[in-house]
């Protein structure tokens, strides 16, 4: 078994990409190329967090809604009168157990509910956000036709560069292993 089974145990390559896109973000674009995406990705992070927030204001809300519904339903079958027997047509009586006590809202009902609910609308409202932070933060960047094409080209020349490292890193690990044949 070798250390790079466990995800903790892996050595994090994420320093290396970081200093790599910031060498293609000082060299291949203008000081004006860096702000606009700059202010793309706190727009994104921004409408992202909105949307999370948001979500989780709603799926709170809705949790409570269900909850209290539940209550309402609990008391107002608790308050009807049950029948306590069936007679059939033979005559015969059976007793029908009383099923209140199975009905009622429970605490871990009520943090499941919470629990899924909130994590619902965290998932959904941040899903909303960050599409609507994409859309928001594309347009700066698409209106200027220079800029979109010197980011794409510094992107493309980051890609080919992070291919360049990782079959540095393959054939690195590929040689180590033909020596420990």
């Amino acid at each position: 078994m070798s250390a790079d089974s466990l995800a903790v145990l892996r050595k994090s390559r994420n320093q290396e990409l970081a200093e790599l896109a910031e060498q293609h973000l000082k060299h291949d674009l203008t000081d004006g190329d860096r702000d606009k995406l700059k202010a793309a990705a706190s727009t994104l992070s921004t409408a992202t967090t909105i949307g999370t927030l948001a979500g989780l204001g709603l799926g709170i809300f809705v949790a409570y809604r269900v909850r209290s519904n539940r209550t309402r339903m609990y008391q107002a079958f608790r308050a009807r009168e049950h029948p306590t027997h069936v007679r059939f047509a033979s005559g015969r009586e059976e007793a029908i157990p009383d099923i209140t006590p199975m009905l009622k809202p429970s605490t871990l009902g009520d943090v499941a509910a919470y629990s899924l609910f909130a994590a619902g609308g965290v998932f959904v409202g941040g899903e909303t956000g960050l599409l609507i932070g994409a859309s928001l933060a594309q347009r700066p960047i698409t209106n200027d036709p220079e800029t979109r094409q010197r980011i794409e080209k510094a992107f493309r020349s980051f890609r080919a560069d992070v291919l360049k490292k990782e079959i540095e890193h393959l054939e690195g690990n590929a040689s180590k292993r033909q020596l420990d044949l």
